[in-house]
């Protein structure tokens, strides 16, 4: 079996995180707004593009590297995320509630005018929408952790390779 090239790395990695963008703003075309971490994680994916664009147009191979931590940001912003959604760990405060005890009456309403529509910890899509097993109770949040990782592999071994 044929090894795989440097170049030919950095364009699946660059291709996976332009299919990554593609998905998010369908799911948004179909009615899903994303919330304040759910964008967070488009933009490592938007720099990992511009770096592919970049490796591959001008032979920067090294570009790799810093692919890979595009990848890894996306990944951790990914798995925090997940935590926020499954009730794991509080998300910010702006996209997950917050404690009002204590508040004036004009800083509640500064929040109330301020905070988004989409809260960081509720899951509107998953698998399990799907697919009616319990096991595949996964949310984008989870796909974009777990897939996001992979490329951190992939971009490394193109850096590697260079």
């Amino acid at each position: 079996m044929k090894t795989l090239t440097s170049r030919q790395l950095i364009l699946i990695a660059t291709l996976v995180s332009v299919v990554s963008i593609l998905g998010a703003w369908t799911f948004e075309s179909l009615g899903y707004a994303p919330c304040k971490l759910c964008y967070y994680q488009r933009y490592p994916h938007y720099a990992a593009i511009v770096i592919g664009a970049l490796a591959l147009v001008f032979g920067l191979r090294w570009l790799a590297w810093a692919g890979a931590l595009a990848a890894a940001i996306t990944s951790g912003i990914g798995f925090f995320h997940t935590g926020v959604e499954r009730k794991w760990w509080p998300g910010p405060a702006s996209c997950s509630g917050q404690d009002v005890a204590g508040m004036s009456t004009q800083d509640l309403l500064a929040q109330i005018t301020e905070a988004p529509l989409v809260r960081c910890d509720e899951i509107p899509w998953r698998l399990s929408d799907l697919i009616p097993w319990d096991v595949l109770d996964l949310s984008m949040a989870n796909f974009n952790a777990v897939g996001s990782l992979v490329l951190v592999f992939i971009w490394i071994a193109a850096a590697r390779r260079a």
